[in-house]
């Protein structure tokens, strides 16, 4: 070996440095990888990505071609130091030249690489990619042995390698992912994505319309009664009940009435045999799954039943779909129905009117985990009967009782917290 010229083997030092940063490089980028990107590449045909998602589904086959490669180029470079420092300092000088060549390497071989890699994975990770494929397959031998032994050591700490292939997201994670999308996603349809992660938190109950405010055909009214409820109708379906919602025979489209009107052959008879047998939903089901059921049953319209089969309210699929795409307004005040705004930014609103309906439209923060209605909420912070009059704190929310009914909140006026701090600085 004294008749090669030192200069080839300096050049293949510098050669295994660089090689050194291909595998510490090369690795940062593998494992940096956006996994879902990655996966979307690789069903668009990147052949590279393909082989990347391949490696990654067995990351400690990966590893061990990586450490292994890496051991081997450090042990040559160490030895190619020893060799060109006796050949021109001397064995005094072989500790230093060891030093230096650690710092070499670690700024040149370690540091440098991956920084850039964790900044550029895909750049670095997707060409490596071929290169790892190939050797995996030459040192598949060693690999295998070697991973053998390594893995029964995880076995014994309850860990196993197969699970590593396995990436899901949770919902939470999933909402974080959506929210950090930025331009990449345009801000209406993250809000949209957020609102269909966010129907399982939902219930039935939080957009339902009371029973007290359901209208519908009684049929126990006089009969040019019922034709004035029909034709003055803006719903195109309407439930049929015969003097209470309790007594209740079925769900009507009004398109096939106004046929049979036109015919002048509509009555109390033919309403009723036109009326579809009513779709009850038990109370405290999901919205995500109503949703389901909606499609599942073909139904367009569903009446909420307590545990003892008494109707609580009514749903429609029109409504959990405004959970997803929202008001067709820019005004908040106008898409909800009995919420008036005031020039003083304080708001009138009936005891009715849902908390999340609220929050959601007018941008409130008002607690949601107790009542679903305003006037459940006033008297549970109440614990009393309210009165007219009567002023209540909830959350920063000022709430003044306006009118009351039957020992229950009929309206109220809430004044929001800068609402309420502008009218004290006035």
């Amino acid at each position: 070996m004294d008749d090669i010229p030192l200069n080839y083997f300096i050049g293949l030092l510098v050669f295994l440095i660089l090689l050194s940063a291909f595998f510490a490089g090369s690795e940062t980028a593998l494992m940096a990888l956006n996994r879902y990107r990655l996966r979307h590449l690789a069903k668009n045909g990147n052949r590279g990505a393909k082989f990347a998602e391949r490696l990654l589904q067995r990351p400690d086959r990966l590893i061990g071609t990586i450490l292994l490669g890496n051991i081997a180029v450090h042990s040559a470079a160490s030895a190619i130091t020893t060799f060109i420092t006796l050949r021109l300092l001397g064995d005094t000088w072989i500790a230093a030249t060891t030093g230096v060549l650690t710092v070499f390497i670690l700024i040149f071989g370690e540091i440098a690489p991956k920084t850039l890699s964790a900044l550029h994975p895909e750049r670095v990770a997707i060409p490596s990619s071929y290169i790892y494929i190939v050797l995996q397959y030459l040192l598949f031998p060693v690999v295998w042995l070697t991973n053998l032994l390594s893995n029964g050591v995880l076995r014994l700490l309850g860990v196993s390698p197969e699970e590593a292939a396995e990436h899901s997201l949770s919902a939470e994670e999933l909402r974080s992912v959506v929210a950090e999308a930025g331009a990449m996603i345009p801000q209406r349809h993250q809000r949209m994505l957020l609102s269909i992660l966010d129907l399982e938190k939902a219930t039935v109950e939080d957009i339902m319309v009371p029973r007290n405010e359901i209208t519908g055909i009684d049929i126990s009214e006089p009969w040019d009664k019922v034709r004035e409820d029909i034709v003055s109708s803006q719903h195109t379906r309407l439930p049929v009940f015969n003097g209470s919602i309790d007594d209740l025979k079925g769900v009507v489209h009004l398109r096939r009435v106004v046929r049979l009107a036109a015919e002048d052959r509509l009555d109390t008879g033919s309403l009723l045999e036109l009326a579809r047998e009513p779709y009850f939903i038990p109370e405290g089901t999901p919205l995500n799954q109503q949703l389901l059921n909606f499609q599942n049953q073909k139904r367009r319209i569903g009446f909420v039943v307590d545990e003892y089969g008494d109707i609580q309210g009514l749903v429609t699929l029109e409504d959990i779909l405004e959970e997803v795409v929202g008001e067709f307004t820019s005004d908040p005040a106008t898409s909800m129905k009995n919420v008036y705004a005031d020039q003083d930014g304080s708001y009138r609103v009936t005891g009715s009117a849902t908390i999340r309906n609220l929050n959601r439209k007018l941008g409130w923060k008002l607690p949601t985990d107790g009542p679903k209605t305003l006037n459940g909420l006033v008297l549970e912070k109440l614990e009393n009967l309210p009165q007219p009059g009567r002023r209540v704190d909830i959350a920063g929310y000022e709430v003044e009782i306006t009118e009351t009914r039957a020992n229950a909140v009929k309206s109220a006026r809430i004044r929001p917290p800068q609402a309420t701090t502008t009218s004290k600085a006035a």
